[in-house]
């Protein structure tokens, strides 16, 4: 995965054929905020760069810099995927909340 993590700040980097460099981009902030390297070391000190000022700016202003989830959100599947999703959980002795949110979590943990 194209992930790069500075003190619990995660970046997605993607390579940017036209400037010849990585671009990364901060993800999770009130705003945007992003960087650029050539490197992996100097995509490293870019996003401290980036994020520090980014920090800095919400701080002057008085706003968090990150934004806030609620653990909620709306998935549109199949009809065919629901059921399935419901008889293994079901088979599990969980609600379809339970089993999913236990699927994701193994998912991202990987």
């Amino acid at each position: 995965m194209n992930m790069m993590e500075l003190d619990g700040y995660k970046a997605k980097i993607e390579y940017d054929p036209e400037l010849d460099q990585f671009r990364g981009e901060i993800l999770g902030l009130n705003g945007s905020a992003d960087f650029y390297g050539k490197s992996p070391s100097s995509l490293r000190k870019e996003f401290k760069n980036s994020l520090k000022v980014f920090l800095e700016v919400c701080e002057e202003k008085g706003i968090s810099p990150t934004k806030e989830f609620s653990g909620k959100f709306n998935l549109r599947i199949s009809p065919r995927l629901h059921s399935e999703i419901s008889a293994r959980a079901s088979a599990a002795n969980k609600s379809i909340n339970q089993w999913v949110s236990e699927v994701l979590k193994r998912s991202v943990n990987d």
